[in-house]
């Protein structure tokens, strides 16, 4: 049997791990012929692919980023995209696919799967938004980076007395703000799932002030928008998800709160540095668990299932219910943040 592997969206800390995992045993275990297909969806496209083999899979639990490449190509998007896709699958004689994304990469192979397409899912993003998983692998890392920038910045803050306002990624769930907020300490924490007031923020402000705490650090995630406003976009150009480019929400609550309260404020983007670099132990594991439960799933003719976390335990699930709604933060987890809050 010859399987491909392809890794679709954002890149994630732990890609790599999930390849390995799925190769090696594949290889090992099964006896299967493994191949790679390159930037995601495209890569099927365009018939771009590499032989995957024990040497190729070497040293890659550590490493950051994805080998295969990635790409946000969307082929419902591109004239006769899925009639190439099978037909290039047949002309590789692949007789299995692995998708490892997100609610993009996977819902498109959820259609796919419902064309005839054999295939099963690996969970993977940095927003932990997919649903029907309790984690997935990134996330993790993304949080820990973000919680060391906030220890980081604690210092620099109370040192000048500032507002330090930190964005991080989340377009529509607010999990790395949440978790990194309450692990980094933060004073205020805005997500999508909660329109926010300046007022509000301003107020807890005041009240650390009042108790002679003259700096704050507030974390914001990308997507968070006012109770009476729009979502503040870097573009208003969509990519082949529908997706407009998000970022700037940060430079507008530092300005606002600069404004209203006469406090010099700083304003720090942590954008792709959330993404980059070597996994956390526990992404690690989790991609490699994922990684061998997908494979698994292959073997047993699973197809339109996904791997997923619940509890400690690898379970499988169907593509289609990961994909059908978006996992958002739990309101009981940030009223425990907001216990914190100035």
């Amino acid at each position: 049997m010859k399987v491909a592997i392809l890794t679709g969206g954002g890149d994630a800390p732990g890609t790599n791990a999930a390849i390995r995992a799925v190769v090696r045993k594949g290889i090992d275990r099964y006896g299967y012929e493994m191949i790679g297909i390159k930037d995601g969806w495209r890569g099927l496209i365009d018939e771009d692919v590499m032989p995957l083999n024990l040497n190729s899979i070497s040293g890659l639990a550590a490493k950051g980023g994805t080998i295969l490449g990635t790409t946000r190509t969307n082929p419902f998007k591109l004239e006769g995209g899925p009639q190439k896709i099978f037909k290039n699958m047949k002309k590789l004689g692949i007789d299995a696919l692995v998708a490892i994304g997100g609610d993009d990469t996977l819902s498109v192979a959820q259609k796919l799967h419902e064309m005839g397409l054999p295939v099963v899912g690996v969970p993977k993003t940095i927003d932990n938004d997919l649903a029907c998983t309790d984690y997935t692998f990134g996330f993790n890392t993304a949080v820990s980076i973000a919680t060391e920038a906030l220890d980081r910045l604690h210092t620099t803050a109370e040192s000048h007395h500032r507002v330090m306002v930190v964005e991080v990624m989340g377009r529509h769930a607010g999990w790395i703000a949440l978790e990194a907020g309450i692990a980094g300490g933060a004073d205020y924490i805005l997500i999508p799932e909660k329109p926010f007031d300046i007022e509000e923020i301003c107020k807890y402000i005041r009240k650390r002030q009042a108790r002679g705490r003259n700096f704050s650090i507030v974390v914001v995630a990308e997507g968070a928008k006012p109770a009476k406003g729009e979502e503040v976009v870097y573009s208003s150009d969509v990519d082949e998800f529908g997706h407009v480019r998000l970022g700037g929400i940060g430079y507008f609550l530092g300005k606002e709160i600069e404004k209203r309260m006469k406090i010099e404020t700083r304003v720090i983007m942590l954008g792709h540095l959330q993404r980059g670099g070597p996994p956390t132990a526990f992404d690690r594991i989790l991609a490699t668990r994922f990684g061998i439960a997908a494979i698994d799933l292959v073997k047993d003719g699973k197809f339109g299932f996904m791997a997923a976390l619940k509890g400690n335990e690898i379970v499988s699930v169907p593509i289609k219910d990961a994909v059908c709604r978006l996992k958002t933060v739990d309101p009981k987890l940030y009223e425990i943040a907001s216990t914190f809050f100035g």
